[in-house]
């Protein structure tokens, strides 16, 4: 008999075929795939006891940034012009899922990750094709240097530097052009949009020793 997927294969593999199903599924691919990511969000937070509170403050927080970056904000859009039932899920999803592969990925690939993330984001500010990166690297570079997790926040950077080029590539959701109020130039999707997840992680993170100390 053949061995079943990994929990972690599993939740790879709806990342990656829910956004194709949501993209070339018709009228019923999002629901379909909403309904599956928050059945396996569920059976995330279920089965892992001890990480339960960091993934539904994920889930709480993810969902407030996700209403004000894309529905208030209109910093990206997605395909159907709504904010998508599957992706509050689907954040914790690949926070699980960083959590999972942080302490694996070898540590000279995460070592070298801000160095090349800043080369990269530079060229695209020179270049004037993404001035967004340059704040949030900054931002990724400060998770690193004073957050409780720098493997972690290395690992999700590309992590969810993977999602967003294989999103933006389907064309689940679309990066404006200019960002709203400034009208600086974006790419699609910026290099360091991967700093949004630091952030979440960290806000997650906070959320749970709060909550920790209150309770104490």
């Amino acid at each position: 008999m053949g061995q079943t997927l990994p929990l972690g294969g599993v939740v790879g593999l709806t990342i990656a075929v829910g956004l194709l199903a949501d993209r070339f599924g018709g009228a019923w691919g999002q629901p379909l795939v909403s309904a599956w990511t928050w059945g396996l969000c569920a059976l995330l937070v279920a089965r892992a006891a001890g990480l339960r509170a960091r993934l539904l403050a994920c889930l709480a927080i993810a969902t407030a940034g996700e209403v004000v970056l894309s529905l208030v904000w209109g910093l990206y859009d997605y395909r159907l012009g709504n904010l998508p039932l599957f992706v509050p899920p689907g954040h914790v999803l690949l926070y699980w899922l960083g959590l999972r592969l942080a302490g694996r990925l070898p540590d000279r690939l995460l070592a070298a990750t801000p160095w090349l993330a800043v080369v990269g984001v530079s060229a695209l500010a020179l270049g004037r094709l993404d001035w967004l990166g340059p704040p949030l690297i900054l931002i990724f570079l400060a998770c690193l240097r004073w957050g409780p997790a720098p493997r972690l926040y290395a690992t999700m950077f590309l992590l969810s530097l993977a999602m967003e080029l294989w999103g933006t590539w389907l064309g689940n959701w679309t990066w404006r052009a200019t960002l709203p109020g400034l009208g600086w130039p974006v790419s699609n999707p910026p290099l360091a949009a991967g700093a949004f997840y630091c952030v979440l992680d960290l806000l997650s993170e906070i959320v749970c020793r709060r909550r920790s100390v209150a309770a104490a």
